[in-house]
């Protein structure tokens, strides 16, 4: 039986970028990263991937991790909220 293509490497190309994000989830973003002891790139990486297949890139334990960084870190933002977000400083 052939090796399932998740056990093999796929080489890519990586870009530097700049995306600006909300503080506060960047600070959980990075602690779930920790957590997983994976860089933050390959944790986003990780959840677009999921995202776009329409799956849950997190398990029941990272769900209630996220919730306990989420209450250290303030992060009160919810998915109802994304679209809706304006910096501090626009009119």
């Amino acid at each position: 039986m052939p090796a399932s293509r998740a056990s093999q490497p796929v080489v890519i190309e990586r870009v530097q970028t700049g995306v600006r994000i909300e503080k506060r989830l960047l600070k959980v973003l990075k602690g779930l990263a920790e957590y997983h002891d994976l860089s933050l790139s390959d944790l986003l990486e990780g959840v677009l991937l999921h995202s776009l297949e329409g799956k849950c890139p997190f398990s029941e334990e990272t769900l209630r991790q996220a919730v306990e960084l989420k209450k250290i870190y303030g992060l009160t933002l919810t998915a109802d909220d994304s679209h809706q977000l304006v910096e501090g400083d626009a009119p």
